[in-house]
């Protein structure tokens, strides 16, 4: 649940002033009536109203600069995603800055003070938890953030997909293969994006009255890599199981290597499944079939949302309402399934 926090907006309306008013008053700027600053500064006291002191800082620059900021650019789907971005911002005349943060907090915060220091104009953000109270405050004050990849409610712009459609789909393809008793490689739970495909998983079984089998659910320990060895006790245990549904391409991939060196044989003794489609994933031995999410479209459009954001918010003094963009994935059959 994101943390509630008086907003921009809310002193405007207890002033009876607009928005763009407000941020001039508190940018302390001295063409502003007399009375009306003391409206404004009566308002903010009374509601107890600080601005964030980093986007005051970021709000400063009007560099056509923008910033992505990714958990790391060695997972593959980001590539992507930021060269969709990269594409569109400069055709707009911005130049982009990369952050990966490593799924640290710590290096997130330092990243944003560089920018504020920078004077960027907005952020596409891939890297949003529960617990981003320093990214929703920025929003909340009127600092251009479009997020991608992760998202927990409405309140802040997202290009995303439907997860949970996604892995239903997916699993519902396989089971209308004749596979009957297939396991799963899972991300992160904690993160929507994962929660919703394990649910998308489940329920599709229990539509097709297959039984859910907790044991065949391998779960990420450290990273990536955990999937060799989780894979091949699971195999060595659980003879029966037939298919594999990774949550994303690098997981199945790690796993079809498992499975090879268990000597089985891809797909006629076990089929694997990826989700992302990354480059890499038609290249593999078989190729392997996955999910397609356009994660360049996903990078355009968070640019061009953000982009029209910032001229909104230039011109406006505060920010368009809120948009969830959930764009359409596809299934894409190769051969690592029968």
């Amino acid at each position: 649940m994101l943390k509630p926090i008086n907003t921009m907006k809310e002193v405007a309306k207890r002033a009876g002033v607009s928005v763009s008013t407000v941020s001039r008053v508190l940018a302390n700027k001295d063409y502003i009536k007399a009375n009306t600053r003391k409206k404004v500064e009566e308002a903010a006291k009374e509601l107890n109203y600080r601005p964030n002191v980093m986007a005051k800082g970021l709000k400063l620059g009007r560099s056509n600069a923008i910033a992505i900021m990714i958990p790391s650019i060695d997972n593959l789907i980001f590539p992507e995603i930021v060269r969709g971005v990269e594409d569109v911002a400069r055709s707009k005349n911005y130049v982009v800055t990369l952050c990966n943060t490593d799924e640290d907090v710590d290096k997130e915060k330092v990243y944003m003070k560089k920018l504020s220091n920078m004077g960027v104009d907005g952020m596409v953000v891939a890297t949003m938890r529960a617990d981003s109270h320093h990214i929703t405050e920025l929003y909340i004050d009127n600092f251009p953030v479009v997020l991608t990849s992760r998202h927990f409610d409405n309140t802040i712009d997202a290009i995303i997909i439907d997860n949970y459609r996604a892995a239903y789909d997916a699993v519902k393809y396989l089971i209308s293969r004749g596979y009957k008793n297939i396991a799963i490689a899972l991300g992160n739970k904690e993160l929507p994006l994962y929660a919703n495909r394990y649910a998308g998983y489940k329920d599709a079984l229990l539509e097709a009255n297959l039984t859910f089998n907790q044991e065949y659910v391998m779960e990420e320990i450290n990273n990536t890599d955990s999937f060799y060895p989780l894979c091949t006790n699971l195999l060595k245990k659980h003879r029966e199981i037939d298919c594999i549904f990774a949550t994303n391409d690098i997981r199945a991939i790690t796993c079809m290597r498992a499975i090879k060196d268990l000597g089985l044989n891809i797909p006629s003794d076990i089929g694997v499944m990826g989700f992302d489609d990354i480059k890499i994933s038609a290249l593999v031995e078989p190729p392997l079939t996955t999910t397609n999410q356009k994660l360049y479209e996903i990078g355009a459009k968070a640019a061009r949302r953000l982009i029209e954001q910032i001229i909104y918010q230039k011109e406006n003094g505060e920010l368009l309402s809120p948009e969830i963009k959930i764009l359409d994935t596809n299934l894409i059959i190769r051969k690592s399934t029968k």
